[in-house]
């Protein structure tokens, strides 16, 4: 199996990039220039929301893994690219810098569904990031962390919301945020920078 690019996202401008808003997903995708994580599996981690406290509705998850790789498509059947493979991943670093912006630009409760539509009644409660895998908090959920990790404990107020949760239809959280490196995929051949620009917006725009 030919191995396929990864690239690396980072944060170049602070008033830009970062993360402004947490999905509660089924099946996450990149839509427009956000960048949706959720639903990767691997056995070390449990990416899936846990219910610690249903009297209370709250739960907890991860929102970024380090390095864990992401794996994406073109699928714009319009792009010259279309059905072009490759990784997305996000250092430590990268992580920490978005849970603190996360957190600075109080973006707490700028929740959505499915990234389709702004969820009331949800917001974040605490958020951190795994600095002592032994020690940390995360532990006490069974999340698996390493260490870099940026866990999310949500309270779900919302009735719909809430019983999506319960009955499986919404399995974790997906961040919706602007950030760079997209720049660096090998389109194959040399592009004008009009087509490359082009290039760059049909590949976010799925």
């Amino acid at each position: 199996m030919q191995k396929i690019q990864t690239i690396e996202l980072f944060i170049k401008d602070e008033a830009e990039d970062g993360v402004f808003a947490i999905s509660l997903v089924e099946s996450p995708a990149i839509e427009s220039n956000f960048v949706a994580l959720s639903e990767q599996k691997e056995e070390s981690y449990s990416m899936q929301l846990k219910a610690v406290d249903e009297e209370r509705r709250i739960v907890v998850g991860f929102a970024l893994i380090p390095d864990f790789e992401i794996y994406r498509k073109i699928t714009d059947k319009t792009s010259k690219h279309f059905g072009k493979e490759f990784n997305i991943k996000m250092s430590k670093e990268t992580i920490s810098k978005s849970q603190e912006l996360y957190m600075k630009n109080l973006n707490l409760a700028n929740v959505t569904a499915e990234h389709e539509s702004t969820v009331t009644g949800c917001c974040v409660i605490e958020s951190w990031i795994v600095e002592d895998p032994k020690n940390d908090k995360s532990n006490m959920f069974k999340l698996g962390a390493k260490g870099g990790e940026w866990v999310v404990m949500m309270k779900i107020d919302n009735e719909k919301e809430w019983q999506d949760i319960k009955d499986g239809k919404k399995l974790g959280f997906s961040i919706e945020a602007m950030y760079q490196g997209f720049d660096q995929l090998d389109m194959g051949k040399d592009l004008t920078d009009e087509e490359l620009l082009e290039e760059i917006k049909q590949l976010i725009n799925k």
